[in-house]
């Protein structure tokens, strides 16, 4: 049985699985309020807006427990028909009934969304979220009321539901769910921590996700290109993005000479830049260097690189005042801790993603920037150089094991989880206010 830490790690997982839409003009719909924590995670994942989806169950006047069809916003209703064929509503029964409905799911949705307007869906795909469904009753409303808002297309998206509820559903146009037992009790049980979400958490939610298109809506960054690093005899390739105003930038640090172009550090690096984070994917090999296998190896040559291209960054008058983290993955996770070990190099925060910390083994006592290590479950070898390098270190840290993932992170959404925790870290210590060390 699949079982979830809590939403967040649910929602990551369920963003793994729907990679296919980005790109396409998407909008994320979360049904409130257990379902919106999911659906940030996969909205922050597809660079998509986040919004809620309000319904409001129609209940026969006499037996409100039964519906006879549901409300949503922009006047949207959906009626049961077979239930109305078998119980005589009146026209007013009915008028009475919405009216007081309506008004429910008005106030419902102002403290929810405040003054922001809800997110059109006419022609876009709509999909639906939600931590999981039962019968699906709910959801199936929800799905029917998008169509009704003009929906071009409508995906519902859980981490758990029944395999038979799964295979009823025609209200949607694709399902995409991580588990599905044919034996299924409640949807709490297929978490560790399904503590309540709090209208104010929804809100919260939902400010954080509106600013983050706000920032992609904005202008253009101050720079985002190709750039040369001055080494001595020849130059370090990189591509820098900065944003305006930039005020902390992630240095991407790996033993190949091809990390600019590696997809996996461009897939992260685009997480972070979502978040407002410059980043500065790096080349510290020439493809020369590169074939010789022990300069992969080369930690000191690697680390004095990467301090090289962090002097010439800070060097330039739109960086001057940025903070600084490091992205390190395999042999490039040590060289970021041997570089953040230097005396005065004022590193913020640093992120090994299947790494190798255990490399810079006679420096992990002095890095004081914050750390975190980033391994998968079944990278077994690397996982336990991890813990021991994680015993080293005497800076603030942690290790983060993702369930399912090898080495480099290719099965489904492991790499979709990987980038959110380094975003997450690197939010943290970079732009919530910590001073570097």
């Amino acid at each position: 049985m699949v079982v979830f830490s809590d939403r967040v790690a649910a929602g990551r997982q369920l963003a793994g699985r729907l990679e296919y839409l980005r790109g396409e003009d998407v909008v994320v719909l979360g049904l409130p309020r257990g379902g919106v924590p999911v659906a940030f995670e996969v909205a922050e994942a597809l660079g998509a807006p986040l919004d809620v989806i309000v319904v409001r169950k129609l209940g026969v006047p006499f037996q409100p427990e039964l519906a006879m069809g549901a409300i949503g916003e922009g006047g949207a209703r959906v009626l049961n028909d077979r239930v109305l064929k078998q119980i005589p509503v009146t026209e007013q029964e009915m008028r009475a009934v919405e009216e007081r409905e309506r008004a429910l799911l008005t106030s419902r949705v102002a403290s929810f969304r405040g003054r922001r307007e809800r997110v059109p869906l006419t022609g876009r795909t709509a999909v639906i979220v939600d931590d999981g469904i039962a019968t699906g009753a709910t959801a199936r409303v929800a799905c029917e009321v998008a169509r009704h808002l003009g929906a071009a297309k409508v995906v519902l998206a859980v981490p758990v539901a029944p395999a038979d509820t799964i295979r009823t559903f025609p209200e949607a146009d694709e399902i995409v769910c991580i588990s599905t037992p044919e034996f299924f009790g409640a949807v709490g049980a297929f978490y560790r921590d399904f503590s309540a979400t709090s209208d104010d958490e929804v809100v919260a939610l939902l400010e954080a996700a509106d600013q983050r298109m706000r920032r992609t809506r904005a202008d253009a960054p101050d720079f985002d290109g190709d750039v040369q690093i001055p080494l001595g005899a020849f130059a370090l390739e990189g591509h820098l993005h900065l944003p305006e105003p930039a005020t902390a930038v992630v240095l991407f640090a790996h033993g190949s000479g091809s990390s600019r172009h590696s997809p996996r550090n461009r897939f992260v690096a685009e997480v972070l830049q979502r978040a407002g984070l410059g980043t500065l994917l790096l080349d510290l090999l020439t493809p020369e260097e590169e074939l010789d296998r022990a300069n992969v190896f080369d930690i000191e040559l690697l680390a004095h690189r990467l301090a090289a291209a962090t002097r010439w960054l800070k060097s330039r008058p739109d960086a001057a005042s940025c903070s600084i983290g490091y992205f390190g993955a395999s042999t490039g996770a040590g060289a970021a801790l041997w570089a953040a070990a230097d005396e005065g190099a004022r590193i913020s925060a640093v992120v090994s993603r299947g790494g190798r910390p255990d490399l810079a083994a006679p420096r992990l006592a002095q890095v004081q920037a914050p750390t975190l290590l980033i391994v998968g479950s079944f990278d077994h070898t690397v996982l336990e150089l991890n813990r021991w390098a994680q015993a080293q270190l005497t800076c603030p840290n942690d290790l983060a094991v993702v369930e399912g993932a090898t080495h480099l992170f290719e099965e489904p959404g492991t790499l979709t989880e990987a980038a959110a925790l380094a975003r997450d870290w690197f939010v943290r210590h970079l732009l919530a206010g910590d001073e570097p060390t």
